[in-house]
């Protein structure tokens, strides 16, 4: 590929499919000069370095997750979105994992502030939580309920980590209906301890 048809945008694509194929701590700008046929030398034009570069894949993914998120939840609410929100999540973990394991780097609060996808990621996660009658600060609680709990699973079941003859799929979905049930009848918190 010409070195004038290299654009952030585009070396943001190829990182991405590089990380799906060869894993996210994989992904190099010598790899990438190498698959553009350009010296590492030719990138730095249009990344500042290794980590400006993990960021744009960390946005770029996090939408790409969010958008799969948001069409599968549209019209729903209650039990039936949870299922759609948790699917939507695990199907992306498990299809892309080096986009996946972008999603989950530490990306400066600035750079957030200004992403259009971490907005919509607050929009649609806190207004399913809301459904469920959650004020803060239990919308950020169990926030981080529901992502511990996809997360842990997407990553032991990609790493081949549940051994169990009990089917997989089966596990996942009795765990969506002990998050609906935890959700459901959520302990919550007034004055700054719980409620007797």
């Amino acid at each position: 590929m010409p070195r004038a048809g290299i654009t952030a945008d585009r070396l943001v694509t190829a990182a991405v499919e590089l990380a799906d194929e060869a894993g996210f701590e994989n992904v190099t700008l010598s790899a990438l000069a190498r698959r553009f046929g350009v010296k590492d030398a030719s990138l730095y034009s249009h990344v500042k370095n290794l980590q400006d570069l993990r960021t744009r894949m960390a946005l770029r993914a996090g939408g790409e997750l969010i958008d799969r998120i948001a069409a599968a939840v549209a019209g729903r609410a209650g039990k039936e979105a949870l299922a759609a929100f948790a699917g939507a999540y695990r199907a992306y973990a498990l299809e892309h994992p080096g986009r996946y394991a972008a999603t989950q780097i530490r990306v400066e609060q600035t750079l957030l502030a200004d992403s259009p996808a971490l907005r919509r990621t607050a929009e649609i996660t806190y207004g399913m939580l809301r459904a469920y009658g959650l004020g803060e600060p239990d919308l950020t609680d169990a926030v981080r309920l529901l992502r511990a709990t996809f997360h842990g699973y997407c990553v032991l079941e990609a790493g081949g980590g549940f051994g169990a003859p009990r089917d997989v799929e089966q596990s996942w979905n009795r765990a969506v209906d002990a998050l609906h049930t935890a959700l459901t009848h959520w302990p919550r918190e007034e004055h700054g301890g719980p409620r007797a």
